[in-house]
């Protein structure tokens, strides 16, 4: 099949797109894009069913296909559509050359390098109350100084650890 985008997409076209997409978002649905409470609102089948008296499953987590559950599957499925669009969509099992260089060749230990840092993320999110795209996207859009202190942080953190990560590797 051939792409519909000859190359890449520009991170200045993908900027504007979000940008109006949260615009959009805010605008008419009144809703900032979050979606790391989705997988708590969908934990809550699995929680009320195992344990249905609990008032935690009852009470606090609103489970059902909330506005963040709407966000996360717009999010896989536009993420989707623009590599098909891009040309890119694929499913690799082999790691890249740059995690091959840092790590080793082990599959298994990229999943669970992968599971780790998104448990551990998501475990932050539904500690902070919201999730990175929630706060620098959304609260970024409307000035909300917390975002920009929260980008200068996940900046002022994540270089030094990609660096740490990533130092055996020629890249």
């Amino acid at each position: 099949m051939r792409s519909a985008i000859a190359r890449p997409w520009s991170p200045y076209v993908a900027g504007v797109g979000l940008g109006l997409v949260v615009t959009l978002s805010m605008a008419v649905f009144g809703h900032r894009l979050s979606g790391a409470g989705a997988y708590q609102h969908l934990s809550g089948f699995v929680g009320r069913t195992m344990a249905p008296d609990s008032v935690y499953w009852r009470h606090v987590v609103p489970t059902g296909v909330t506005w963040d559950v709407t966000v996360l599957l717009g999010s896989i499925l536009g993420a989707h559509v623009a590599a098909r669009l891009g040309g890119e969509f694929g499913v690799r099992t082999m790691p890249d050359r740059q995690w091959v260089d840092a790590f080793g060749p082990s599959i298994a230990r990229r999943w669970l390098v992968a599971f780790a840092g998104s448990l551990l993320t998501e475990i932050g999110a539904g500690l902070a109350g919201g999730c990175t795209a929630s706060l620098a996207v959304s609260g970024g859009a409307v000035l909300a100084p917390a975002a920009f202190l929260f980008m200068a942080g996940m900046f002022g953190s994540g270089v030094p650890t990609a660096l740490l990560l990533y130092r055996k590797s020629d890249r």
